[in-house]
C-alpha cells in the first residue's frame, strides 16, 4: 500500500464519548482504504512520531488485507470501568456490557476513591470477576500496599495491570507479591524499544497486547511466540474499524485464556459500527463504517490537514 492511496482515502472523525476517558470526552481518529478494506490510526494526540508510526503500520496491514489464522469467531470480552466516582455512572456502565463477567477498573486516583469504585462495581455485578489497572502511577511500596488493601475490601483480582511503571520496578514487585496476585504487563511492552529483549517471566505474569500501539497482529503474534506467557488482547480506544483488528488478533492466538478488553467501544456514545456484545462474547467479523456517522462526526478542515501531516512524518518514520 502506497502513502498516496492513505492520503486520498484519509477520514478523520471526532467521536464523543458518553463518560471521560484518559481525560478526553471526544476521541479523534483517522480512517483510510486499502486494497482490501478499512484502516485505522489513532495513536493519541500526544505520542510522538517514532511511537505513532507503530499505529500507522497496524492500519496499514488492516487495509491491506494481510491473512491470519483463525482459531475462534467470537471473543469473550471484559468490560471497562473509567475513573469514575459516580455509583450511577458506574451501574450505567456496568448494564451496557451484556452477560460480560469480567470487569476491569482503572485505579490510582487514590486508593479510598479506588476502593469505592471497585465496591461500586461490585455491587452492580457481585460475581464479576475483577481485573484492575494503574496505567502504571504506583511505586513499588505503594502497589504493594495497595494491592493488599483492594484485596482485604474486594476480594481476590484476576490481576493487576501495569502497576508500576518500568521493567525494574515490575521486577521488584512481582518478588514481593510472590504470586498472590497476577502482574500483566502493558506499557512496559509497548514502550519498549525491543520487547523481545526483555526477560518479562521475571517481571510479569501476562502479558497485555494491544494491536495498534504494537505495529500489527503479526507483530503482536511475534511478541507472543517469543515470551510464551498468558495473554490478553485489549483496545487502545479505537473505534469500531480499529476493534475489527483487534478482534482478528484475539482470533489468531493459539491459546487466549482470558477476555479481551475489546468491548470499549460501549464507552463511545456513537460509533462508526456496532460491535455487538452477546453473552458477554463480540464476533469476529470484517465491518464497514457507517457513512452517516462518517460525515456527522468528521473534524474540521484543519484537523484533517493535521493528521495528514502526521501520517506523512510517520511513514518517514517506517520507511
Amino acid at each position: 500500500m502506497e502513502l498516496a492511496q492513505v492520503l486520498d482515502s484519509l477520514r478523520v472523525i471526532q467521536l464523543p464519548m458518553r463518560t471521560k476517558f484518559r481525560g478526553i470526552t471526544n476521541r479523534e481518529v483517522a480512517l483510510f482504504q486499502g486494497p482490501n478494506g478499512w484502516g485505522e490510526f489513532s495513536p493519541f494526540l500526544e505520542y510522538g512520531d517514532n511511537e505513532a508510526a507503530k499505529w500507522l503500520k497496524s492500519g496499514v496491514e488492516a487495509a491491506s488485507g494481510a491473512e491470519f489464522p483463525s482459531y475462534r469467531d467470537s471473543i469473550k470480552v471484559n468490560g471497562t470501568i473509567p475513573a469514575t466516582d459516580s455509583v450511577a455512572e458506574i451501574n450505567s456502565l456496568v448494564d451496557s456490557y451484556p452477560g460480560v463477567s469480567v470487569f476491569k477498573v482503572k485505579v490510582g486516583s487514590g486508593i479510598e476513591a479506588d476502593i469505592k469504585r471497585l465496591k461500586a462495581v461490585k455491587g452492580a455485578s457481585p460475581s464479576a470477576k475483577i481485573r484492575i489497572d494503574v496505567n502504571g502511577s504506583w511505586s513499588v511500596s505503594e502497589a504493594e500496599r495497595n494491592i493488599r488493601a483492594i484485596v482485604d475490601q474486594i476480594g481476590a483480582l484476576e490481576y493487576v495491570e501495569q502497576p508500576v511503571s518500568d521493567f525494574e520496578s515490575l521486577q521488584g514487585l512481582k518478588r514481593k507479591l510472590n504470586g498472590e496476585v497476577l502482574i500483566a504487563g502493558d506499557e512496559v511492552i509497548r514502550k519498549s524499544q525491543d520487547p523481545m529483549k526483555l526477560d518479562l517471566l521475571s517481571a510479569i505474569d501476562i502479558l497485555m497486547l494491544k494491536v495498534a500501539p504494537l505495529g500489527g497482529i503479526e507483530r503482536s503474534l511475534e511478541i507472543a511466540n517469543h515470551h510464551k506467557l498468558p495473554v490478553v488482547v485489549s483496545s487502545a480506544l479505537e473505534s469500531a474499524v480499529g476493534i475489527s483488528h483487534g478482534l482478528r488478533l484475539a482470533a489468531a492466538l493459539p491459546n487466549l485464556d482470558y477476555a479481551s478488553g475489546l468491548a470499549t467501544g460501549a464507552l463511545f456514545e456513537f460509533d462508526l459500527a456496532t460491535h455487538e456484545i452477546r453473552s458477554g462474547e463480540i464476533r469476529v467479523k470484517e465491518i464497514e463504517p457507517n457513512r452517516d456517522a462518517l460525515v456527522r462526526f468528521a473534524a474540521p478542515k484543519e484537523r484533517l490537514e493535521w493528521w495528514r501531516q502526521r501520517i506523512k512524518n510517520c511513514w518517514e518514520v517506517l520507511a
